[in-house]
């Protein structure tokens, strides 16, 4: 259960800004593993999920842009029907409280990965981990 790095911009909405988001990173040949945009009105914030997270914050704040890079829990699940499902089982179990979330698929399909925002990353993959010991006993 990897602890991930994740990058939030906020933005106006406005056309135009996936493509500038997007141009820094493509310019600096960094890869997007995930994205997502939430917005609210007048304003958005697009979460990525990149294979050089630190180098797209620096390149991002450099720019101009609001930007936050922050930790976030990976939970691997099956990439068939019910692997959510199974997700959620696991974030239920542990009682943690999802802020955000979103599903990534690499390209060979094997399994999936469940993004999610809690507030304490390092304590809910603790708290998972721990669990997952006490069951194989």
């Amino acid at each position: 259960m990897p602890i991930l790095k994740q990058l939030s911009v906020f933005v106006q909405n406005q056309p135009g800004k996936i493509e500038r988001l997007t141009s820094i990173l493509a310019e600096n040949n960094i890869n997007i593993l995930a994205f997502n945009i939430a917005s609210s009105g007048e304003y958005g914030v697009i979460k990525i999920i990149a294979d050089k997270p630190e180098l797209a914050y620096k390149k991002y704040k450099e720019a101009g842009l609001t930007a936050y890079l922050s930790e976030v829990l990976g939970i691997k699940m099956q990439d068939k029907p019910g692997g959510l499902h199974d997700a959620a089982k696991i974030i239920a179990k542990n009682s943690l409280n999802v802020e955000n979330a979103y599903v990534y698929v690499p390209k060979s399909r094997k399994s999936a990965m469940l993004v999610i925002d809690v507030r304490d990353v390092k304590a809910a993959k603790k708290n998972i981990a721990f669990g997952k010991k006490q069951k194989s006993k």
